[in-house]
């Protein structure tokens, strides 16, 4: 008997930079599932144009069921989770999944479909008739919100920075992890890039730690002024640590480094102590632009 391949799915339900015969900016639901760390299991995408006169639940949730149909035709069962990253589409997609039965979880760790978007963005809509070259107007300028202090509940007693070469993470899934977040890592790259992360320690709540992290979907790490920042869910930031001048600059050119050389490729840690073997939290996170 065969078994069907069990993984997340990312989801994106939004309006493309292409007009339509009508005038109307073409609306288009795009699917994809989650590829594991090594990339050796099939990888599920579908996508579906909408009416632009049709963008409500009740259309989502019929496209989903096709999609749900193809999926199995293919393979794949049902989704485990259904990540959606654009917080204005949240609720409609929240409606039309909950009749399907499908646990929706608000996202950016959504890397998998944030890679189809730029290739279909570099080159497909600008083959389509009505591409749109530019934005008509300037898009606004996102306010971010403030990064938040860690719950005192969930305060590590230190940190550090570590690097680890992007071919040693191939074996991550081997690794002693309690929570964990693995991605798949970008193909075709040097296994020696050095990938830039972060360490939390505590010998007492090092689970309590990772559990909590794991509640977050954390999506990536930045340095802010002089601040190391936790990007989290869809538009939660989190405080880690107040850097010095001098270290928030080498920080700062680490991560554009690794952007450079290893896809964007970072990681967060969480372990009792430095000579503990086991990691009790582990997640793969990317720092990829938002479409």
């Amino acid at each position: 008997m065969i078994t069907a391949v069990l993984a997340d799915w990312e989801l994106d339900y939004y309006s493309r930079p292409v007009l339509e015969p009508d005038g109307k900016k073409r609306w288009e639901l795009l699917i994809c599932s989650s590829p594991a760390l090594d990339r050796a299991e099939p990888f599920f995408r579908w996508h579906l144009t909408c009416p632009a006169g049709s963008v409500n639940s009740a259309w989502l949730k019929g496209a989903l069921d096709q999609a749900l149909a193809e999926a199995s035709a293919q393979g794949f069962a049902p989704p485990r989770r259904l990540r959606c990253w654009r917080g204005s589409m949240r609720t409609m997609v929240q409606r039309a999944a909950e009749q399907l039965g499908l646990d929706v979880i608000p996202s950016r760790r959504c890397y998998a479909l944030v890679e189809w978007l730029q290739e279909r963005q570099r080159s497909v809509y600008p083959q389509e008739p009505g591409f749109l070259a530019g934005p008509l107007a300037p898009p606004p300028t996102a306010i971010q919100p403030l990064a938040l202090p860690l719950p005192e509940t969930v305060r590590g007693d230190s940190w550090d920075w570590a690097t680890i070469p992007l071919g040693d993470l191939r074996d991550a899934a081997q690794w002693p992890i309690g929570f964990s977040g693995l991605v798949a890592l970008p193909e075709g790259l040097d296994p020696a890039a050095p990938v830039q992360g972060v360490r939390l320690f505590s010998r007492t709540r090092a689970l309590a730690i990772a559990g909590w992290l794991a509640g977050l979907e954390p999506v990536r790490l930045e340095i802010t002024g002089e601040q190391l920042v936790l990007e989290a869910g869809i538009e939660s930031r989190w405080l880690l640590a107040n850097l010095g001048a001098d270290e928030a600059a080498a920080a700062t050119q680490a991560f554009r480094s690794a952007r450079e050389q290893a896809g964007g490729v970072q990681f967060i840690a969480v372990q009792a102590s430095v000579s503990e073997p086991r990691l009790e939290g582990f997640w793969l996170l990317r720092d990829l632009p938002d479409p």
